[in-house]
């Protein structure tokens, strides 16, 4: 329990943020998501949607500081490489 007045501020201030933080969190799950789903289907224009979809929530999430840069930069493109497989598999 907060004693002092500033202790109570950052408790409301960090309640703020861990809320901030869950919500932009499950934006970028649900965008990855989306992407895994059109992958296994074979609708390249959805696939290209998504990927840039999940590309930009996780950039913009690096950019809030909710994950780290290199883990955004290391989830892009282990997605990109999984859009790239699957669009090299419906070629054959």
């Amino acid at each position: 329990m907060a004693n002092t007045k500033s202790a109570e501020k950052r408790n409301r201030q960090a309640q703020k943020r861990r809320a901030r933080n869950v919500n932009v969190r499950t934006t970028v799950k649900d965008a990855v998501k989306n992407l895994r789903d059109t992958l296994t289907s074979s609708d390249a224009g959805k696939t290209a949607d998504a990927f840039k979809s999940a590309a930009s929530r996780i950039n913009k999430a690096s950019s809030k500081g909710v994950i780290h840069k290199r883990a955004a930069s290391r989830r892009i493109s282990r997605l990109a490489k999984a859009v790239n497989r699957a669009k090299a598999a419906a070629k054959k």
